[in-house]
């Protein structure tokens, strides 16, 4: 079968920086496809050319004929004097009419639309919801191929889950850019790297894309041995000369490094703990008996919530729910109508907002984060403001570009340097991973996975939240705050229970049907993990009969081996019991 979008050899430049350099692709039927790469390294360009709204310098872009294709950009030009139903809705003519459709209802749901108001004109929506009104009206139509450039940015934990299972389930062609690691992960059957002019093509999403760049490491270290090997040859050769013998130099070549050789243990909580109990003592933040209303509803609702020393809480809620809210209240930035906050004596809290703070426009990038100051310590780890800079996506380059001339982008970026520049022993971070590019968030998470603080994040990057913090709660509308030993998994259930059904119960047929793409994924994941311990046990069976052959003459030993080799089997037959059932489950 043809492909859908062809690219011959299509080159792109803006300026004097090639961003598209002899590029040849090609979209299938039903392909899912995440792009990632760098800022600024080439991404829109490529969807930009792709779709068709931008031409290439030169090569060829072709579609098959009749191609229903829609793209949702970051640029959400709207029809002006529209109302949000006459943008999403625009292909029926009557409210029963897409009433009928439950594929539009589920979008119209999904993405939040009914919350933001069918009759609501666009001039008034904020650009989060002319995102998700702009994504809504795309996803509408019947479609081949959706052309998505960061949709997941202004969703919610369980928009982002809503879209997800949405795609898996319409079977259309999708090219996706995306930061959000657990989206591409779940959607993405192949991932295209863009750099530096080309791009390079994996199969599968995130953890596959991710095993393929450590192995694409390895292999390169691998050769670079094989080349000092031909050297070390060479050397010899050189040794068996007159002036060599005499003189017997010394020759050190040192081997390629190992894949994961320099991979860190997990996070200590215990250790991280204790030292946060150190510099933090028993207080940290509190609410006591807080009540707390935005406009006519009320938040919190005579709430006591005591966070500690060493605390990591991932905060979650649908959007509007009032995450920002509660951290400007915690941050002391507003007070609750009864109540008090009770802040720690030796607290240095730092708040990330998601509005731009003032940055000074007149110092050059590494002037503005050492004018907080020069050298930061995370935990046993020091770095210089340059190195800080470095990780969080400024290379050396870049670091003396005048922060008047940053991108919305790199002055968040810049924004975060600053904040973790002053040492501070609590954070709070809202919506923290917001146009950070892949490599950049991980060098994020790094940071905050070995940091010895308090720490209360909002974030829609699931993967984020579940590294880094080791408690999850939730804000589900009724004033208060609910722990979540399930974590973001657990909400999502009880967000789902809370749902009403819409229409007539479904029969058992279109039930079992209609099994959602999450409960699969679990099953999937829970296949493979008894799988793996299988594998385990059995070479734990096999050793052991080893071991029985080689205490034959020894009586006490055999009773002793045979009493456990007989405990390994029945917890064999327990996993294959259990590993049956989820295989029937997944047919």
């Amino acid at each position: 079968m043809a492909n859908l979008v062809n690219l011959e050899a299509v080159s792109k430049s803006y300026g004097v920086r090639p961003l598209l350099d002899g590029v040849s692709l090609g979209v299938a039927a039903g392909q899912r496809i995440g792009v990632v790469g760098l800022n600024g390294g080439g991404k829109t360009t490529l969807l930009e050319v792709l779709s068709g709204l931008a031409e290439p310098d030169s090569g060829r872009v072709s579609h098959v004929g009749g191609l229903r294709m829609a793209v949702v950009t970051q640029r959400t030009e709207l029809p002006a004097d529209s109302t949000v139903g006459d943008v999403v809705l625009e292909r029926y003519g009557a409210e029963h009419e897409w009433a009928a459709d439950a594929r539009v209802r589920s979008i119209v749901d999904g993405l939040g639309i009914t919350a933001i108001g069918l009759g609501t004109p666009t001039a008034n929506l904020s650009g989060g919801e002319r995102r998700r009104v702009s994504l809504a009206a795309a996803l509408t139509g019947e479609l081949d191929l959706v052309v998505l450039d960061e949709p997941t940015n202004h969703l919610d934990v369980e928009g982002v889950r809503w879209l997800a299972d949405h795609l898996l389930a319409r079977r259309i062609a999708v090219v996706v850019v995306t930061h959000d690691r657990w989206f591409l992960d779940t959607v993405a059957t192949l991932t295209w790297e863009v750099a530096n002019g080309r791009v390079e093509q994996y199969e599968g999403g995130y953890a596959d894309w991710i095993f393929a760049r450590a192995e694409r490491a390895r292999l390169a270290a691998t050769a670079e041995e094989k080349r000092q090997n031909l050297a070390r040859k060479e050397l010899a050769w050189l040794r068996r000369g007159p002036q060599a013998r005499s003189s017997k130099p010394r020759y050190r070549i040192e081997a390629a490094e190992a894949l994961i050789a320099d991979v860190p243990p997990p996070r200590d909580s215990v250790e991280l703990q204790a030292f946060a109990k150190r510099r933090l003592g028993k207080t940290v933040l509190e609410l006591e008996d807080t009540t707390y209303q935005v406009g006519e509803r009320t938040l919190l609702d005579h709430v006591t919530w005591r966070i500690g020393p060493g605390d990591r809480i991932g905060l979650v809620g649908v959007n509007g729910s009032g995450k920002t809210s509660l951290l400007k209240l915690l941050g002391g930035d507003v007070e609750g109508s009864t109540g008090r906050r009770i802040e720690g004596k030796t607290v240095a809290l730092a708040h990330l907002r998601q509005e731009l703070d003032d940055l000074p426009g007149d110092l050059r990038v590494l002037q503005a984060i050492e004018q907080v100051a020069g050298r930061v310590v995370f935990g046993k780890q020091e770095m210089t403001a340059s190195q800080l800079g470095e990780k969080l996506g400024f290379p050396q380059a870049r670091q003396w570009t005048p922060v008047g001339d940053l991108s919305g982008g790199e002055r968040r970026r810049l924004q975060l340097c600053r904040l973790l520049m002053a040492e501070p022993n609590v954070l709070l971070l809202d919506e923290p991973t917001n146009d950070l590019d892949i490599d950049t968030l991980q060098q994020l998470e790094d940071l905050l996975d070995g940091w010895p603080g308090t720490m209360v994040v909002v974030s829609h990057d699931r993967y984020l939240v579940e590294r880094v913090c080791d408690t999850i709660v939730a804000l589900f509308g009724d004033g208060r705050i609910t722990h979540l030993p399930g974590g973001i998994e657990e909400y999502l259930n009880r967000r789902a229970a809370a749902q009403p059904a819409a229409g007539p119960a479904p029969s058992a047929e279109k039930a079992e049907a209609k099994k959602s793409a999450a409960d699969l994924r679990a099953a999937q994941k829970e296949l493979s993990r008894l799988e793996r311990k299988l594998d385990q046990l059995h070479a734990k069976e096999e050793k052991l009969h080893a071991s029985l052959l080689e205490a034959a003459t020894d009586p006490a030993k055999l009773m002793e081996l045979n009493a456990e080799l007989k405990g390994v089997q029945g917890e064999i037959e327990d996993v294959e019991g259990r590993w049956l059932e989820t295989s029937e489950l997944l047919e």
